[in-house]
């Protein structure tokens, strides 16, 4: 097959694991800067180019994109889908996954296990945003923030109201969340690629931190997943129209609760972790499911 990843940069250790697992089952695969495409839209010949010609004859593509470029890069998957490519996420699925809010409300209409969830605008709500959520400590959540970035614990009931009135001075969407405290520092990232959880892993915070993101300085290590977790962990991926998810679960009192559903997944931290070959998995999902037009969005909201 041709394949193709759609990527800022060729020496980044997901996108250069997935060139080498393709290469290693005898496949094409291309490197493509999706901010460097642009697009003809026509009825009857499209096509996405790429420094002065038309990407042509891929089977399918695999989309590593990056947050800050949503817009672009889906639109640019959504051309190749208009081409009757195969793509391992679909772009309607990538852009509902990176809607907090949007991933919250469909996961509660699912009835999949979250931490206590308020979403506000006026600044005169906050007191029973904040009791909504169980009062403090709690946490406040920048909606546009990944990897841990703008992900804020705040202690005491004064302080979540500074730190919400800050954000809401500076016109920025936020999330309100209870403080799942049993967790201590830990969450579970559960890798699925086709409806089924392939690895999982846990990752601890360092010292005082409350992140464990492996971007700020958290540890890695193998983990079992209880029955539960694992089918929450489908569902959650299921229910945003994702082949390959990576769910962020932290384990309460009242069982699994999803903080994130990643489109694109990094496959670093897992591999080492699990010493699983997650890229090799990728590309036999696409071996299996690659067809001329095939679509599988079928996830309404």
């Amino acid at each position: 097959m041709k394949i193709s990843v759609l990527s800022r940069k060729s020496s980044l250790y997901s996108t250069s694991r997935l060139v080498e697992a393709g290469k290693s089952r005898d496949h094409d695969m291309r490197v493509i800067n999706y901010l460097g495409c642009y697009m003809n839209i026509t009825s009857h010949r499209p096509s996405v180019h790429y420094k002065g010609s038309a990407l042509t004859g891929y089977d399918a593509i695999i989309p590593r994109i990056g947050t800050s470029h949503t817009f672009y890069g889906t639109a640019i998957v959504r051309q190749f889908e208009v081409m009757g490519v195969f793509s391992a996420n679909e772009s309607q699925a990538i852009t509902r996954s990176r809607d907090k809010l949007r991933v919250f409300q469909l996961l509660a209409r699912k009835g999949i296990g979250l931490p206590v969830t308020g979403f506000a605008r006026n600044i005169h709500d906050i007191d029973d945003l904040i009791e909504m959520v169980g009062g403090a400590p709690l946490i406040v959540k920048l909606m546009e923030g990944t990897q841990g970035m703008g992900v804020v614990l705040a202690e005491t009931k004064k302080a979540a109201e500074s730190v919400i009135q800050a954000f809401y001075g500076l016109k920025s969407n936020i999330l309100v969340q209870e403080y799942i405290k049993e967790s201590k520092g830990t969450d579970i990232r559960a890798f699925v690629i086709d409806n089924k959880v392939v690895a999982s892993m846990k990752r601890i915070a360092q010292g005082d931190e409350f992140r464990s993101n492996i971007h700020r300085g958290g540890r890695a290590e193998t983990v079992k997943l209880t029955p539960e977790e694992r089918s929450t962990a489908v569902r959650a991926a299921k229910t945003m129209g994702l082949k390959i998810a990576g769910v962020d679960l932290l384990r309460s009192n009242h069982g699994p609760v999803v903080m994130e559903v990643n489109s694109s997944p990094g496959l670093e931290g897992i591999e080492k972790a699990t010493d699983k070959d997650i890229a090799d998995k990728i590309i036999r999902f696409l071996e299996k499911n690659a067809k001329p037009g095939k679509t599988t969005n079928r996830v309404k909201g």
